[in-house]
């Protein structure tokens, strides 16, 4: 039977559930993993001293603001590192979404566009800039978190911040983007390690419905190893976008579409494999 302590910290709890859940939902993207994040947060409260926890912490909103983003970074780390593998292993996975209502209303909140850069951000990147920019948590309070110093913390959330600007400044020179494609798909069917990573942002991340990989090491190493698909592999529009298309037997069975910052590097690769998506892609081979 609950104590009267419990019911306190209970109802302190319930009273923060909403930022909790809105802070986890921008550092994860989604709705259930979101949830998931501030039921965390509640069992390691709970753990904390019994019912008395809650009458002991003074600053509550505090200590479970850095509870959630301890819970989400230890969630964004394991996600990165599932998803870092060679890019030739790219293939479809299902992705069920838990609740696509409340996923829809934080794009609306914070922008499609603020979505997918922060998918391109390191971990501790989007918590810093998440906490700080989003919700104006402290340096200092940032960089308990992440086990840094509150000036690493705010150079992280400054190179995040410059990632945001630079994919609201996008480079649209479709002559000087066509140049980049050909110069990715000769590297990637030469095996051009040196090559790719010139046409490559530092921080590029290629995705996919099977995950992520990221940083232009990375990418370069996964495409370098994926010269078959460089053999029959055709710039094209993919929905508007340039990129590749790669064709087997004529037919299209594959998509790169590239997104490209100021001054004509690849910020960002989307590949689909899926043959239901990909037939629904406008694609207009170059």
């Amino acid at each position: 039977m609950a104590t009267g302590d419990d019911d306190f910290l209970a109802e302190r709890f319930e009273a923060h559930r909403s930022r909790l859940r809105a802070v986890a939902h921008r550092m994860l993207g989604a709705a259930a993993e979101a949830d998931d994040a501030v039921q965390e947060a509640w069992v390691r409260l709970s753990r904390s001293g019994g019912g008395s926890a809650g009458r002991e912490i003074d600053n509550l909103a505090g200590w479970l603001t850095t509870v959630v983003g301890r819970v989400c970074l230890d969630m964004l780390r394991s996600r990165r590192s599932r998803a870092e593998e060679p890019l030739e292993s790219w293939t479809p996975a299902s992705s069920e979404v838990a609740d696509p209502a409340q996923d829809a209303l934080l794009a609306d909140s914070v922008g499609v566009a603020l979505l997918v850069v922060l998918d391109t951000l390191t971990p501790g990147e989007r918590l810093a800039f998440v906490l700080h920019d989003l919700f104006g948590v402290p340096y200092e309070e940032v960089a308990s978190i992440v086990d840094r110093t509150p000036e690493a913390a705010r150079q992280l959330a400054s190179r995040a911040r410059r990632r945001v600007r630079g994919a609201q400044e996008p480079d649209v020179d479709l002559a000087r983007q066509r140049k980049v494609v050909d110069a990715f798909l000769a590297a990637a069917r030469d095996g051009d390690f040196d090559g790719l990573l010139a046409v490559l942002d530092p921080d590029v991340v290629a995705r996919s419905e099977a995950g992520v990989v990221t940083g232009a090491a990375a990418v370069a190493s996964g495409a370098s190893s994926f010269a078959f698909v460089g053999a029959v592999a055709r710039p094209a529009l993919i929905d508007g976008a340039t990129g590749l298309a790669v064709l087997f037997d004529d037919r299209v069975e594959r998509t790169l579409s590239f997104t490209f910052v100021r001054g004509g590097r690849i910020a960002v690769i989307d590949v689909v494999t899926d043959l239901d998506r990909v037939s629904e892609l406008d694609v207009t081979l170059l």
